[in-house]
């Protein structure tokens, strides 16, 4: 047997520190790390208190040399503008991590933890974690100054319609909440017939535009005016506005088409009533059920008008009712609903129960109404209504009553004040300059809240909230299939609270 020696192994010898004399393994700089960091600072250079600009109106961080930026509290974007403030001195270390340490919010002050890297001495690396401050200090931004000044647009949308309701209005705030397109606005002011969005810059003004005409029926006219110029520089300053006006029928407005406009949508009949107005007017006729849409050129091509308003309908109750079935209609005919049922009633006002006087037509609300049921009609033949469309069509081919769908359900069974006990859901709203809402406007508030309820299709246009304050009240006499909104279409409300349970305080205010 052979004996075999087993290869040496190296064992690296310790050195003594040429400082303290400790042992250590070797490194280029013959010093331990305790003695390399008192000769050496890698920091050196390195500001360790910097101050940022903010702004306390909106919120915003100034990044040099002219940039406001919206950052929240240890986010991504903070510590990115945190770095950029010292980045000409860190030219000669290598940044390993970078982060927040806590502070108090009200203490105005930001700390973030540094480890950076750098080659000392004959080639050795040092690794070292400090901390710098930064201080916040407030600063009013350029479109703040403007708001101060009072004199701050650069373009104003206007809002026209030239109706008694706001319904259209209600709608189209809802509709710009859930897009956010508001948060550009300076200033949202209420007038009359309208409202009006103030805006730092054209561009977005025109985005406001562009968006009113994709969802309401409008037509708009731009015009500017010029503030001052500089004619070494031929630069100038104008002030833009865009006045858009949207088309004057309202949901459950009853209207009369044009001979020629009726005929170009599917030979219905004149008198119709609107049903919805989305980005186009929704039309059916009570005596056929087709249905028809006008878009925005259309309709300016062939305007029609309201009949009547929501303070002329009269209160009616159904005395007899009969369902109409497999109606053929006439050639050239277009789409008929399929949501409603086209039936003949008598009906009687309620103010003249004492009588014998009864009405007969048609209606499209078949499928709802029955024996003793309570509906809002409009009364053609005690009315006097100036229409141009109207005057010119046949007296044997006017309704004598035209019934609306809305409200209804609530005259069946119960009143408004117990709908809105039960209403267990609420909208959010713009925050505008505006007058203390009269009794008015909170009853067309009322009457748009119904409106959602008993219209599907326009409730997926708008964020609905349940409201916790309030409880809703179940019973059986509640029960009678009144349209209400289901607890999956609402939304939860985002509520930020802190450690206490109470509402969280404003960061970085005094």
């Amino acid at each position: 047997m052979e004996y075999v020696q087993a290869p040496a192994k190296s064992i690296q010898g310790n050195i003594l520190c040429c400082t303290c004399g400790v042992p250590i393994p070797p490194n280029p700089a013959n010093m331990c790390v305790a003695c390399l960091r008192t000769q050496v600072d890698i920091s050196e250079g390195i500001p360790k208190q910097v101050t940022v600009n903010f702004c306390k109106q909106c919120e915003r961080y100034l990044q040099p040399p002219a940039t406001w930026m919206q950052c929240a509290l240890e986010s991504r974007e903070l510590l990115a503008l945190c770095l950029k403030k010292i980045k000409s001195s860190m030219t000669k270390v290598r940044l390993i991590d970078a982060g927040f340490l806590w502070t108090e919010p009200h203490s105005k002050r930001i700390k973030m933890k540094l480890t950076i890297q750098k080659e000392v001495m004959n080639g050795a690396i040092l690794q070292q974690v400090f901390v710098v401050e930064y201080v916040i200090q407030y600063q009013m931004c350029d479109d703040c100054h403007r708001v101060e000044a009072k004199d701050f647009w650069k373009a104003v949308v206007q809002v026209r319609q030239k109706t008694v309701h706001k319904k259209t209005f209600y709608y189209l705030e809802q509709l710009i909440l859930k897009h956010k397109l508001h948060q550009n606005a300076l200033n949202i002011k209420e007038v009359n017939d309208g409202i009006d969005f103030y805006y730092a810059s054209k561009q977005h003004a025109m985005k406001m535009v562009d968006f009113l005409q994709c969802t309401v029926p409008c037509r708009s006219k731009t015009s500017q005016r010029l503030i001052s110029h500089d004619i070494h520089s031929n630069t100038f300053n104008y002030k833009s506005t865009f006045s858009l006006e949207i088309v004057p029928v309202c949901k459950d407005n009853v209207v009369c088409l044009s001979p020629r406009l009726a005929q170009s949508l599917g030979n219905m009949g004149q008198v119709c009533v609107c049903v919805r107005v989305t980005s186009t007017i929704h039309l059916i006729d009570p005596n056929t059920l087709q249905i028809a849409e006008v878009d925005g050129n259309t309709y300016w091509r062939n305007p029609f008008y309201s009949l009547c308003n929501r303070r002329q309908l009269e209160e009616f109750i159904v005395m007899d009712t009969d369902t109409l079935r497999n109606q053929k209609l006439g050639a050239g005919a277009g789409l008929r609903s399929n949501k409603h049922t086209l039936a003949e009633v008598w009906v009687q006002k309620t103010s003249e129960m004492d009588t014998s006087q009864q009405y007969h037509c048609r209606t499209y609300l078949g499928h709802l109404l029955n024996i003793g049921d309570l509906v809002l009609g409009f009364d053609f033949a005690n009315s006097n209504v100036n229409d141009e469309n109207l005057n010119k069509m046949n007296p044997h081919h006017v309704p004598d009553v035209v019934r609306l769908d809305s409200s209804v359900l609530i005259k069946k069974s119960y009143d408004r004040s117990r709908r809105v006990r039960r209403r267990n859901w609420k909208l959010q709203e713009m925050a505008r300059d505006r007058e203390d809402m009269d009794t008015d406007d909170e009853r067309q508030y009322q009457d748009f809240l119904e409106d959602l309820e008993e219209d599907e299709a326009l409730r997926k246009n708008v964020n609905i909230y349940r409201d916790a304050s309030k409880i809703p009240v179940e019973s059986d006499t509640d029960d009678d299939g009144a349209p209400t909104v289901s607890l999956v279409e609402m939304l939860e409300e985002l509520s930020l609270t802190d450690a206490t349970g109470g509402e969280g305080a404003d960061m970085l205010t005094e």
